[in-house]
């Protein structure tokens, strides 16, 4: 694949002009040029800008990095470095998770995931790493067609992942609240309500997780059946205004008696009527906050 040097921006958090900076300083990168002159960079200027990065955040500079071979920065990656924040832990997380990504390199990516749990836990991996590289990668609150091979190879080990942390907490007890997780019938970025699954379980809440493209009349079959305290859902894809409002008012009347709750995509959300009956998370921590049991 070919990419503009907007792409490289995204997928690797440097800015454009730092890029430009480093192809004429240091010669980090060479280029193609279109036939208009726009920068073009393909899988391997990419995977060596992720490197570069990696590397610059553990604490090389980067005349040095752009001195040494291919060969000899796969080298020091390979070795074990004492990073001075968690800030700068988390970004080297990223950029080398992006690109065992690019690569399909199934081993690297699972076990560099696991290593970033073990050393900052599931829900500052969430925070600091995963949610940074799908927003980079497009993946959460909007589409964005880089490749959507990439796209679904990664994203489909994070939800593995997660899934396997919440197996490893204990079941809860009847007298916990019950919450009802599902994505509409056009929604299928289901990460961020695999996460909730998790905070729920961890606050010992019980949940039924229905996952992504779930239509309205599904619900009616779950309510019916189970009593549920809590319905969640996030809306993350643009919508024309009267359609997310026609859903709001069809889910409201589906879900008549349960406590509704709602993220996602906060330019949409905003411009929705008659949601003073619908609690909006607008972050994490608000989310996190309104489910921790008192101690």
């Amino acid at each position: 694949m070919t990419y503009t040097i907007s792409d490289l921006e995204q997928l690797s958090g440097i800015h454009s002009h730092t890029i430009r900076i480093w192809e004429q300083r240091y010669n980090a990168l060479k280029p193609m040029r279109s036939q208009g002159n726009t920068r073009l960079y393909d899988d391997s200027q990419l995977v060596k800008l992720l490197n570069i990065v990696s590397l610059n955040q553990s604490g090389l500079k980067i005349s040095k990095i752009c001195s040494l071979s291919n060969k000899a920065i796969e080298d020091l990656l390979d070795q074990k470095f004492d990073h001075q924040t968690n800030d700068e832990l988390a970004e080297f997380y990223v950029s080398r998770l992006i690109k065992f990504g690019l690569e399909f390199n199934d081993l690297a990516f699972n076990n560099l995931l696991n290593d970033c749990i073990e050393i900052l836990g599931v829900d500052k991996t969430y925070r600091r790493v995963t949610y940074p590289l799908l927003v980079r990668l497009g993946l959460m609150w909007r589409k964005d067609d880089i490749c959507p091979a990439h796209e679904h190879f990664m994203s489909n080990i994070i939800k593995q992942k997660l899934f396997s942390e919440i197996n490893k907490l204990p079941s809860t007890n009847d007298k916990s609240d019950t919450w009802l997780l599902f994505l509409p019938e056009d929604e299928d970025h289901d990460i961020g309500l695999i996460f909730a699954y998790y905070m729920l379980k961890l606050n010992h809440q019980n949940v039924i997780y229905l996952g992504s493209k779930v239509p309205l009349n599904s619900l009616s079959a779950v309510l019916s059946t189970v009593h549920i305290d809590h319905a969640l859902l996030f809306m993350i894809k643009s919508r024309l205004e009267e359609t997310a409002n026609n859903y709001i008012i069809q889910l409201s009347e589906t879900c008549n008696a349960v406590k509704i709750h709602l993220a996602g995509n906060t330019n949409m959300i905003e411009k929705l009527k008659n949601i003073n009956h619908i609690n909006w998370f607008k972050s994490l921590d608000d989310f996190e906050k309104s489910i921790q049991i008192p101690t």
